[in-house]
């Protein structure tokens, strides 16, 4: 094992209470984790919230609580996706040293130290901010796997983005627009204009114009969480198209809260003449270093529209909860240990 100092027996972060909203959550101290064998410690510069901080915030769908725990959260630190600088490295872990500035994600990111799994990290390209890699390690990881390994997008395809104006949304434009596809995103009025900037030809006002089978017809759908049934977004498919589903959309009720319409794609699949699929996301430090190259080479833009102050972090996790984060929120957590005393 590699390190550069014994860390202080407790850290600065965000700690939650409960299930429920942003009240559960406050600034506290809490152990630091302690490095295993094939991990790194990390000491974090900035982590961005997403909708699975959001759903493991809230609970729900209350059917992995089992998993996560039944009344509170094992794990008391939220947040998934950082940056940050190696403080310490694992024994078997190859390829970082101590002072790699990187990128990954791991349970408990809302601290001054994480540890994350070694294939679950890459490292920061030159010229990319940490704020900008704390935004990608799962959203636009989810963005990548759904474009190039679900959706399959290929050259002059039609795709239309639901969501686009979103951390996945967002980046979901853009790789299909670098896969060389048409892109469509449906988005509120006033992230129109975000959208069209990330490469999208044409955007849908979705209050303007609710209807899918008004929207056009499209080779490939893919829709972040818009709610509307499987059987109203084929209207908007062309007889072969795709219909791929990212994430849940607080639509199924409490117990399975979105994923039921996950289900039902799989199970609908084989019995009609459209490809339905959902994406499994899968947290690869290998996808985040393709994301982080993009970004270095400039072929992607970052979509972050936002860096907030740690003390301002509640704030923009309640904005994200209600859908008002054009793209990416960051939270800049350099900090925390101030704040938490």
């Amino acid at each position: 094992m590699t390190t550069t100092s014994s860390p202080s027996a407790t850290m600065g972060a965000l700690l939650q209470r409960g299930y429920g909203g942003v009240e559960t959550l406050a600034v506290g101290r809490a152990p630091v984790p302690a490095l295993r064998p094939g991990h790194v410690l990390v000491r974090v510069a900035a982590a961005s919230p997403d909708s699975g901080t959001i759903h493991l915030m809230t609970g729900r769908p209350t059917i992995v609580r089992p998993f996560l725990g039944l009344r509170t959260p094992r794990q008391p630190i939220p947040g998934l996706a950082f940056a940050g600088v190696v403080e310490a490295v694992g024994e078997g872990v190859e390829g970082f040293a101590v002072g790699d500035a990187v990128a990954g994600s791991a349970p408990g990111a809302f601290a001054e130290r994480v540890v994350a799994r070694a294939t679950k990290l890459a490292r920061i390209p030159e010229g990319v901010t940490m704020t900008d890699a704390a935004a990608q390690p799962i959203s636009a990881v989810t963005a990548l796997q759904a474009v190039r390994d679900v959706a399959r997008v290929e050259a002059g395809q039609r795709v239309l983005v639901i969501g686009a104006g979103g951390g996945v949304g967002s980046a979901l434009v853009q790789l299909a627009v670098l896969a060389g596809a048409r892109v469509t995103g449906v988005a509120s009025a006033a992230k129109a204009a975000f959208v069209r900037s990330l490469g999208a030809e044409r955007t849908i006002d979705y209050r303007a114009t609710p209807e899918p089978a008004d929207w056009g017809r499209f080779d490939v759908v893919i829709d972040t969480a818009d709610g509307r049934g499987l059987s109203v977004l084929r209207q908007a498919l062309a007889p072969r198209g795709a219909l791929v589903i990212v994430g849940a959309d607080h639509a199924g009720g409490p117990v399975l809260d979105g994923l039921d319409r996950q289900f039902r794609a799989a199970l609908l699949n084989p019995f009609v003449r459209h490809r339905l699929a959902m994406v499994m996301q899968r947290e690869s430090g290998a996808d985040l270093a393709v994301v982080l190259e993009h970004l270095a080479s400039g072929r992607m833009r970052s979509a972050v529209s936002e860096v907030a102050p740690v003390a301002d972090a509640l704030a923009a996790i309640a904005r994200l909860q209600r859908r008002e984060v054009a793209g990416k929120v960051v939270v800049d957590l350099t900090g925390l240990a101030a704040l938490a005393g």
